[in-house]
């Protein structure tokens, strides 16, 4: 079951100390409304879209220009059956100096094709990791809360809910 964790990489012609940061800055792009720590290990911050998904996230392992780990604690979805989907799912983020720069590998363990939710997880996960986050690296400036079609779904299931 492994293999099948969501996980894209990029790569970006910046240090891992750069990358590292970035990382570190989920305000910056993921959602600017983050409240709590995302630096340092035992820091927990709250993720939400109101109506929609809320998660609590810890930090479980921070190592400087290598490696970032959050352990989701608490999750809600208004669109699945299953709220522990995400439950003790970890999100990695490692980090790898290559030949062509900064290697990024993301991973949600987790987060898998049987998840009722992966068909609308995977594909927000790769547009903030592979777009919004490289973006923050590569020019300093993230888009954070700006998924695609992410306003209309998310009036369409407030609207239900």
């Amino acid at each position: 079951m492994t293999d099948q964790n969501f996980t894209v990489s990029f790569t970006v012609d910046r240090t891992p100390a750069e990358v590292f940061r970035a990382v570190l800055d989920p305000r910056a792009w993921w959602s600017a409304d983050i409240q709590g720590g995302t630096e340092k290990v035992g820091d927990t911050f709250d993720y939400e879209v109101p109506g929609v998904h809320r998660s609590r996230i810890e930090l479980t392992e921070v190592v400087p220009d290598r490696k970032v780990v959050w352990l989701v604690t608490e999750n809600r979805m208004s669109f699945i059956q299953d709220q522990t989907e995400w439950v003790n799912n970890e999100i990695h983020f490692d980090i790898t100096e290559s030949e062509g720069g900064t290697e990024l590998r993301f991973t949600q363990i987790g987060l898998v094709p049987d998840y009722e939710c992966y068909d609308a997880c995977s594909p927000a996960w790769t547009y903030y990791v592979t777009r919004s986050l490289r973006d923050l690296i590569g020019t300093g400036v993230g888009l954070p809360d700006q998924l695609p079609g992410q306003a209309e779904a998310i009036a369409a299931v407030q609207g239900a809910w």
